[in-house]
């Protein structure tokens, strides 16, 4: 009986000590303005649209038929799975390039930070945010990737239209304008 006792004392101090984890923790660098955070995701991709080079089509006849002749398919790379791969992949990853500060109109935006030791803002925090931003896009992606998946191979995201595709569209993070704050397209 004892043993019992003792083992409801431990399962109860447990169940106590992770509720107050839970609830007095700070909360790790969560994103306020889902929307500027979206189009500083957008951007980012964007860029990678724009800086796309033209890839071959994808050959995909590997095997040979009873004569000899090649069998399978060429698949378009602008429409295939791997132009997807090689746009997405690594994209939260340099949204750790990320920070946000404070702009010259007062209010706080996302900016592309391209050297840390200028930045007049506490490092600490503007690391914190790198990482939250780039968590933001992880579960961003998540979210969307089938979706997304699919409008990159038909063709429906053009540089200059991601942002309205994925934040819009996609996500409905930007859908009332009043109160998102601005991306600033400059960088450090």
């Amino acid at each position: 009986m004892e043993k019992k006792y003792k083992t409801g004392n431990l399962r109860s101090a447990l169940w106590l000590l992770s509720l107050t984890t839970v609830l007095f923790s700070p909360v790790v660098s969560s994103i306020d303005d889902k929307c500027a955070a979206c189009k500083a995701v957008a951007v980012e991709l964007e860029i990678g649209l724009s800086n796309e080079k033209p890839k071959n089509d994808l050959d995909m006849r590997y095997r040979l038929n009873s004569k000899g002749q090649r069998e399978g398919k060429v698949i378009d790379y602008r429409v295939s799975e791997l132009r997807v791969v090689d746009l997405l992949d690594g994209l939260c990853d340099k949204m750790q390039d990320y920070t946000l500060e404070e702009l010259d109109s007062g209010k706080e935006g996302w900016i592309k930070v391209r050297d840390w030791d200028s930045l007049k803002t506490d490092k600490q925090a503007a690391k914190a945010h790198s990482k939250a931003i780039s968590t933001f896009c992880g579960r961003l992606l998540e979210e969307t990737e089938d979706e997304l998946s699919e409008r990159i191979k038909v063709g429906s995201i053009q540089v200059g239209g991601v942002s309205k595709v994925l934040c819009q569209d996609l996500t409905k993070y930007c859908i009332s304008v009043g109160n998102s704050k601005r991306i600033d397209d400059g960088e450090l």
